[in-house]
């Protein structure tokens, strides 16, 4: 299988915004995310991809077709800490889940920024808290364990690691 993981361009935000909408239906089942008036749940921070130079958005494809995207910045959304880079969102369409899709593209994510990084997880997605653990795992070659904090009266874990930038 190909995966192949493209810096999504500002003629690309339709496609994102098309796809978030998935990723928040998927998301409704755990966070209490309701429809707007337009039928669409939104994603207000989609423009800031292009616009804050700490942000960066990327198409994922499989085989040649869209298979999903991650949207990553820089900066804790915990500590505040800067220098921390974060995987803001991530999303494998269902058809392309469990086939190391969306793990080749975690791993290729996190090998194009060398430095510490965060991935958060809530507590009621465990089949995303199994996901985040073998890839992590698999990409530091040793097991680490998420730690446990609350944001909003709920749940999370975060995986806390550093890599080093791929040449």
């Amino acid at each position: 299988m190909d995966v192949e993981i493209i810096p999504a361009l500002p003629e690309h935000e339709s496609i994102l915004a098309n796809m978030l909408e998935l990723y928040a239906h998927d998301f409704s089942e755990f966070k209490d995310l309701k429809l707007g008036a337009d039928g669409r749940f939104g994603y207000k921070d989609l423009p800031l991809y292009w616009n804050d130079p700490d942000r960066y958005p990327f198409l994922i494809k499989s085989d040649g077709h869209l298979a999903g995207f991650a949207l990553v910045r820089r900066g804790s959304e915990i500590s505040g800490d800067h220098d921390v880079w974060d995987v803001t969102e991530f999303f494998i369409v269902r058809g392309s889940r469990r086939l190391g899709v969306g793990i080749k593209a975690a791993q290729w994510i996190w090998g194009s920024f060398g430095g510490k990084w965060e991935v958060r997880v809530i507590d009621r997605n465990q089949k995303a808290m199994g996901f985040w653990q073998r890839a992590i795992d698999d990409y530091l070659g040793e097991a680490i364990e998420p730690i446990a904090f609350e944001k909003n009266r709920e749940g999370w874990h975060v995986f806390s690691f550093e890599c080093i930038q791929a040449d």
